[in-house]
């Protein structure tokens, strides 16, 4: 069993330290060992495993994703938490500290990150920081390196838009991008009080894991960008919104009609079928030019 410091010996080194949480940065740690050992078997990651860890902060979950076995690559923005999850995690597994934004870009990995994931089977875990989790989900899903399975936890609003039903307030751009790539399911509800500082939200816990025989990758990247034209006016019409993209109303109508949907539906009504379809319609008009 992981054996970690008491948590108050790490508040003395945060306080030494000079560190404050960042809101900015969502820095939200999960204090409770229950909870992270729960992770990891939602995670069902083990020996031989590559794992990457966005948002490692003082590398409590790291330290149990090294006892399960994975090789563990542990990303984290902010140099004083690396420095001490790098003394928590000296020979205690296989964990590779790396310290960088995950990010070059709002739709962009850093450099760092993307040199290290590997072309076989990997995995993502991780508590993902409140501020960056709906971009860094979108990015690694849609990459040509993507993870086979994605457990993390996150704030219940972002893990609802993630799991989301067609006809539902919180199915958008982010369900469609993540659900045409993966099956997701929310597993469990973490209370805020198991974290420090005590954020003002609930948590939860969502996996996805890859979907075989999925759409061609150009299939997808046409399917995320519409799908993100569509919900960007989601109270518009789907006639209206189409042709806003397309630039020709009558065109519009006709290729809902020809995919089969009402002209007069919003987009959040529409689940990945008829997406997909009228996606692959629209592609093929807009290449006739």
């Amino acid at each position: 069993m992981t054996l970690r410091p008491p948590w108050a010996a790490f508040r003395a080194a945060l306080e030494e330290s000079g560190f404050r949480p960042s809101k900015r940065l969502g820095q939200n740690f999960l204090l409770d060992e229950n909870m992270m050992r729960a992770i990891v078997r939602d995670a069902r990651v083990g020996a031989g495993d590559f794992v990457l860890e966005i948002g490692a902060g003082c590398g409590f979950l790291s330290l149990h994703l090294a006892e399960a076995g994975a090789e563990v690559v542990a990303v984290e923005i902010d140099r004083r938490l690396l420095a001490i999850a790098e003394r928590l995690l000296s020979g205690r597994g296989r964990v590779r500290l790396v310290g960088c934004d995950v990010l070059a870009g709002k739709h962009v990995l850093a450099p760092e990150v993307e040199a290290l994931l590997p072309r076989s089977t990997w995995h993502l875990v991780s508590n993902l920081p409140y501020s960056i989790a709906a971009p860094v989900l979108a990015v690694l899903a849609a990459h040509e390196r993507a993870p086979k399975t994605i457990t993390v936890l996150v704030q219940r609003e972002v893990a609802q838009r993630i799991a989301a039903s067609p006809g539902t307030a919180a199915w958008g751009a982010l369900a469609v991008r993540l659900q045409s790539r993966y099956a997701a399911s929310i597993l469990r509800t973490v209370p805020a009080a198991l974290f420090w500082p005590r954020p003002r939200v609930e948590s939860a816990v969502v996996r996805l894991e890859r979907r075989e025989g999925a759409l061609h990758a150009s299939n997808l990247r046409f399917l995320d960008g519409l799908a993100g034209d569509l919900f960007t006016s989601r109270r518009q019409t789907l006639g209206r919104a189409l042709a806003r993209r397309i630039g020709d109303r009558e065109t519009g109508l006709s290729l809902l009609r020809e995919a089969g949907i009402d002209p007069g539906l919003r987009a959040e009504t529409l689940g990945l079928e008829p997406l997909a379809r009228l996606a692959g319609l629209v592609r093929q008009a807009e290449r006739r030019g």
